[in-house]
Parts: C-alpha cells; structure tokens; sequence
C-alpha cells in the first residue's frame, strides 16, 4: 500500500497541472483582449498634421490636413467627392471658382478673409500648397458646397458627409469596447459607455458593425439596445446656382458652312440653294493662331445680315486646328483664357452673330480640365449678352470623358454630337462613316450626362469611298450625288445593309478593292428616326454644299413629323 501512495500523488499532481493548464487555455480562450490597437497605424497618419478622413460610412485612403488650426482638403480629394469646379492654375497662382455670372480669384498662398461659423471674417489662407500638392479650407470649400464635417483628435480625423438619408442607430447598454475587428481578441479602438450612441453599419450574428466618432469597428450585438432608424438632417448652408440657358421653342436644324476665305463669305445664298428647314448655320470664321489666346477672323457684318433675311441665327465657329497652336498652353493660363474669351464676345458683338460654336478637337487628356474651365468661363459673358453658346463632342467612346461633357451640359446651352468619323480617313480598315448603331451609341451615352433638350447630333453629308489593296487602305470623302455618280460609272448598284442602315456597295477593279457605305436619304431617315426616339434638341450636319435637295424634305419631316 505505501509504495501505491507515491504514484497516486504523482497522478493526482499530474491531473492538477492538466486541470490547471486547461483551466488557463478557456479562460485564455474565452477573455477579452485588452490590447489596444494603434491608432494612428489604423487611421494611416504618418505625421501630426495628417487627418484621416470619414467619408460618410467608408475611411478614405485621401488624408486631410490641419495646419494653424485650419482644416485643408487636397484639390483631388476635393474635386473626386465634393465639388469639380475648383480650378487650379499653378503658372498663375491662383485657386479659382466659376458661378454662372462670376469668376472668383484666391491668390495660393495669400491671407484671405471669409466668414466662420459665428458671421465674423476670419483671416487665413485659404488655398496653399503642401509639397505639390493644393490645399484647399474646408470653410472655403463650404461657400460652395453642401458638406458637412466634424473633427476629432487624438488621432486627427474628420467625419464628412455629402448626402443625408436614413440611418440605424443603437445605444450601448453596458461600458464595453469597439473592437477593430469582429471578436473578442481583437484590438481596441475605442472604449464607449453605458448609453453612448453608434450607428449601426451591419448587423452580423453575434457582433454589429458600427461607427463612433469617425472610428469603424464591432460591438457585440448583446451590448446593444435600442435600435431605431433615423433620418438624417440635410445640410443646405449653400444654395446652389441656376445656370440659365438659351434654347429654341422648336427643334435646333443646324448646319456647317465651311468657309475658308473672306471672300467666300459671299456665297451664303449659293450654299443655301434649294435648303429647306435650316434655322442655324455655323459659318467657321475663327481658328486660333498662336499661344496667346489669339484667332484669325473671317467674320462678315454683311454674311450675318443676310443669314438673318433668310430666317437663319448665325453660331460662329471657332477651331484649334492651327499646327502653329498648342492648345494646353492657351487653355491652361487664365489670363490667356480671358483674353480668348474677351476676343471671341467682341467679335460676336461686332458682327451681330447669334451664336460661339465651339470646335476643339484632338485635345489630350492632360488638357481636358482646362477646356471644361474654359467653357465654364465663356458661359458667363455668352449668358450675360444673349450669345447661344455650343460645344462639339466627339462619339463617347475610348477615352474622351475628358471633355467634361456633363459639366458642358451644365454651363452651355448646346452639346453636338459629332456623329460620324466611326471610320475616318485614317482609320486602318474600310467602313461606314455612321452606322446606326455607332449613331444610336452615341446619343446613348451623351444622354447619360446631358439632358436630351440640350443634345444635337450632327448627320454626315458626305460618303467615304474605300479603296483596298496591297495592304494599304485608303479613302476619299465626297458629296452624296459624287458617290451616286462614281458608283453608276462602274455599273453597280448599292443593296440595303440593315446592319448599319445604309445602301452598301462593293467591287473590284484593276486589283483594287471598293467599298461605299452611302449617306444618302435612307440613310439620313434612319438617323434622324433614332433621333426623335430619344426627343433631343436637334439636328445638325457636316457640311452644307456636300447634300441634295432631296435630304432637306427628309430632314422637314423630323422637324415636322
């Protein structure tokens, strides 16, 4: 019996230390975490002046700033979620903001005054840079923006919210913690006490995600109580403007006149010959000429009278098709954009025109928010004088978003769809110069950012005749009674393609390839069908002189019709 009593006490001992070691694994297993994380880690912030941003209920990767006690947003972060049309012109230090009849100038870097909270002006910058980047006062971006933010420290953050709707809140019913993650050994970001408030930002089975002064973490749904849904007060402090606009009580049936003389002025009543239902005609008289903003002229006092006898408004076009003309340079500066833009309303007082059609083509990208400026800023003295201002756009497809079209549809009174070169003199294979669906596309996509009652859609008057061979692919554009006429002279006749809804026509000659696509008639019909399907403002085409007479009673009947 005494030699059992050692090993008994040996298994007693070791059932101890398995009770004791599985004792600490639950209590291990089943304890709440009290590390806390590392909020600044968690938040992102790599400096004090660094200030997490809470953007409605999603942390953003964009950081604000806090210098002197002033909140700053970056220009992007600015621009990507609150308001676009703060402009930055660096090569003349200036931070600028276009309204409907004014333009407003903060110098980067100047001491400035606005109004705080209380009424009173308060002086501070309101616009400076930080590295390369712009940064903009949140008070300032308030004068112009529906936002609301409240701030946090320890760490720097802001709760920002740009739209208000319904929201599900909870009280806490016992001291516990927000958890960076769902489960009890997850870190501590915030303790919160009994009947403290959270949103409720997901409900899960056992944890609820939630937000609490700008912190994003997870409560256990057991210390929750009182859900109930609440609507959120809207922030109205900024009434937005009304931009005015010109438009017609009918349908807009506009039309190119190419002229490239100042004596070719003189044949208006030869290119409108047999025209029918014309109410708009764009003579091109202007074209920029250097980097400073200036434009040749061919405009006509006279050309304008008679556009007017025969019942016609009159848009000026301006282009940039100057090789001489780096459009980024004149666009970018805006002092050069005023002088352009004083220019322009000169020469429309001067010669009695209606209408600045504006025609800038092949921008690049990095050029494309200063176009939209640009418009922006011609818009008000065009508004102020009674000057209907339009924009040429190509088919929204590849990347052309730059163009602002959206914003143009804002600020202008017209946005024309160039709604053709779907295949064009460069282009690597033969093909239709409209087809319908590349058309339809179009007023598609355009509708998606401008109301129908501001879009045109511009017809091609001209057919392209392909010629393949060789590996080459070549092609010429002529007239509608040209194409008929070279197709007759070869003893062929166009069928009806129902793909593109055109009369199509194809032989071969001498080891060459032909190919015609017509504009003709039917053609235009199709288009001008789709059109009134999606009721927008109006017609236009390139070029007078290039169509029959016939075209003009299709184009009556969708005037009309």
């Amino acid at each position: 019996m005494k030699k059992l009593i050692p090993a008994f006490v040996a298994i007693v001992l070791i059932l101890l230390v398995l009770t004791v070691s599985l004792g600490m694994k639950l209590i291990d297993k089943y304890s709440y975490s009290k590390e806390k994380a590392d909020l600044e880690e968690y938040f992102n912030l790599q400096s004090d002046e660094e200030v997490a941003i809470v953007l409605q209920d999603e942390l953003l990767t964009d950081k604000a700033l806090v210098l002197d006690g002033v909140y700053y947003f970056s220009i992007d972060t600015v621009h990507q979620y609150m308001n676009e049309r703060f402009y930055e012109d660096r090569g003349e230090n200036l931070l600028l903001y276009t309204t409907p009849d004014d333009i407003i100038r903060v110098n980067i870097g100047g001491t400035e005054f606005i109004q705080d909270g209380s009424g009173q002006d308060a002086g501070y910058v309101l616009a400076r840079y930080e590295g390369d980047t712009l940064y903009i006062a949140a008070d300032y971006v308030k004068k112009f923006t529906n936002f609301s933010y409240e701030t946090f420290r320890d760490p720097g953050r802001m709760q920002v919210y740009t739209q208000w709707g319904e929201q599900t809140l909870a009280e806490i019913d016992k001291d516990t913690q927000i958890r960076y993650q769902g489960g009890i050994k997850s870190e501590i970001l915030k303790e919160v006490t009994q009947g403290s408030q959270v949103v409720v930002l997901e409900e899960m089975d056992t944890w609820v995600k939630v937000k609490s002064d700008g912190m994003i973490g997870y409560v256990e749904k057991k210390r929750l109580d009182d859900f109930r849904t609440e609507t959120m007060t809207a922030v109205t402090d900024y009434e937005e403007p009304v931009y005015t606009n010109i438009s017609r009580n009918d349908k807009v049936c506009m039309a190119w006149h190419q002229v490239t003389t100042q004596a070719a002025n003189a044949y208006l009543s030869d290119v409108m010959a047999g025209v029918e239902g014309l109410n708009t005609i764009s003579p091109t008289w202007f074209s920029l000429s250097d980097n400073e903003g200036n434009f040749t002229s061919i405009a006509s006092t006279d050309y304008v009278a008679q556009a007017h006898q025969m019942g016609l408004e009159v848009w000026g076009l301006i282009d940039n098709f100057s090789n001489e003309v780096d459009s980024y340079q004149v666009l970018s500066s805006t002092s050069k954009r005023a002088h352009l833009i004083d220019g322009l309303i000169q020469a429309a007082a001067a010669c009695g025109m209606d209408g600045i059609n504006i025609d800038f083509e092949q921008l690049s990208e990095e050029t494309g928010e200063h176009f939209v400026q640009f418009i922006r800023e011609l818009s008000i003295p065009c508004r102020a004088n009674g000057i209907v201002l339009s924009v040429d756009n190509y088919v929204p497809v590849g990347n052309t978003g730059y163009y602002g079209r959206a914003e143009q549809g804002r600020v202008a009174d017209y946005v024309i769809i160039m709604g053709y070169d779907e295949h064009w003199s460069g282009s690597k294979e033969a093909g239709s110069v409209a087809s319908i669906g590349f058309v339809e596309k179009g007023i598609q996509k355009t509708l998606e950012e401008v109301p129908a009652e501001k879009i045109i859609n511009a017809v091609p008057f001209y057919t392209r005749v392909w010629k393949s061979g060789g590996g080459d692919v070549t092609s010429d554009a002529v007239g509608m009674d040209s194409a008929d006429q070279f197709l007759a002279e070869q003893g062929v006749s166009p069928v009806w393609d129902a793909s593109t809804c055109q009369n199509y026509a194809e032989f071969e000659k001498d080891g060459m390839f032909y190919q015609v696509w017509l504009e003709d008639e039917q053609s235009i019909e199709a288009k001008l069908n789709i059109m009134s399907s999606y009721q927008i403002a109006g017609v236009g085409a390139w070029k007078l002189g290039l169509e029959r007479p016939s075209i003009w009673n299709v184009i009556d009947l969708y005037l009309h019709g």
